[in-house]
């Protein structure tokens, strides 16, 4: 599974979801050059290492009204927005139903703290 899978994924999307995930992608992709973005469970995940999965970052999934953008250590990071919502385990998302709700500064600088704590 590869990037284009990703891609395919995110074009298959109605309208304003695929707004939604044309505005973040580039973000994840900037904030974490060193990861492998591919399909695994059936929606896009960026990981560590060259093993989808193995180290999971961050996720895309696509619901019928909106995206999550989810991190899997996401409750071990210090949200002052208050935009992450936690989840099972040590993940949080945030539930996108609008292109405006995307602050690529603060979910890059999430990524960036995410990637810390699988680094470190």
């Amino acid at each position: 599974m590869t990037a284009s899978d990703i891609t395919s994924y995110l074009d298959n999307l109605d309208g304003p979801l695929r707004e939604i995930a044309d505005k973040i992608r580039p973000v994840i992709d900037s904030a974490l050059p060193e990861a492998s973005g591919a399909l695994w469970h059936g929606h896009p995940t960026w990981s560590l290492g060259d093993r989808p999965g193995r180290t999971p970052v961050c996720l895309l999934k696509a619901y019928t009204s909106y995206v999550t953008f989810g991190l899997w250590r996401g409750q071990d990071l210090a949200d002052p927005s208050g935009r992450l919502v936690a989840g099972s385990r040590r993940m949080a998302s945030v539930k996108l139903s609008r292109v405006d709700e995307i602050d690529p500064a603060l979910f890059a600088e999430w990524l960036r703290r995410a990637v810390a704590l699988e680094t470190s």
